[in-house]
């Protein structure tokens, strides 16, 4: 049965995929909302006024991006549940919190933390007593072993691994494949086996 209706707010390929996810869980996909007016979609404003309340999942890739519609659509007041699929292993002590997505075949163990708008792709691994600031992208096939602090707007990439104890710094970018075996500073890009930083990010003013 059912759970609700939901929107899910982004009409790419990352946003079909949370729609599989959504209705996976029981949720009926009742449309879709896009800031492009091209879009086969609401856009906010108009959605704002024929759908006053009500509930969004949130199908946006980029973490700034991720972060600035979360924040519209929580102070508009409606709700952003968590949506985990049927697959994936949530640890009973985990905790998961808004606007996060836990894709197909993901692993989540005893008491990881799960921030606000994060996505744990699909067949992922966040093992225990991770935590994971607000808006990170954990990708596909990526590995945190247990006790790694990921700060806020960081993407790990595809199949990238991490060992234990590990900080990995805000607004960074570890690349596909990539073996961390020491802490990665702020704004870093960083890539190979074991991981480098290979470049400083831009950092806002």
């Amino acid at each position: 049965m059912a759970l609700a209706e939901i929107f899910v707010y982004g009409t790419g390929g990352h946003g079909k995929v949370v729609a599989d996810i959504a209705r996976s869980c029981g949720y009926t996909l009742a449309g879709w909302i896009d800031d492009n007016p091209a879009a086969a979609a609401y856009t906010w404003e108009t959605f704002r006024l024929s759908h006053p309340s009500g509930a969004i999942a949130l199908g946006i890739g980029n973490n700034t991006l991720r972060e600035q519609i979360l924040d519209k659509v929580s102070k508009a007041g409606y709700a952003l549940p968590p949506l985990i699929h049927p697959s994936a292993v949530i640890s009973p002590s985990a905790t998961i919190d808004e606007g996060s997505v836990i894709m197909p075949l993901s692993v989540v163990n005893a008491e990881a933390r799960i921030c606000t708008g994060c996505i744990i792709n699909s067949g992922a691994v966040v093992e225990h007593e991770c935590l994971l600031e607000p808006f990170v992208h954990i990708s596909p096939n990526a590995a945190l072993a247990g006790g790694v602090r990921v700060k806020h707007h960081t993407h790990i990439g595809i199949g990238a691994n991490c060992i234990q104890n590990l900080t990995v710094g805000a607004h960074s970018i570890i690349a596909a494949g990539s073996v961390l075996i020491s802490d990665i500073p702020d704004y870093s890009l960083a890539a190979g086996v074991p991981a480098k930083v290979k470049k400083s990010l831009f950092k806002p003013i």
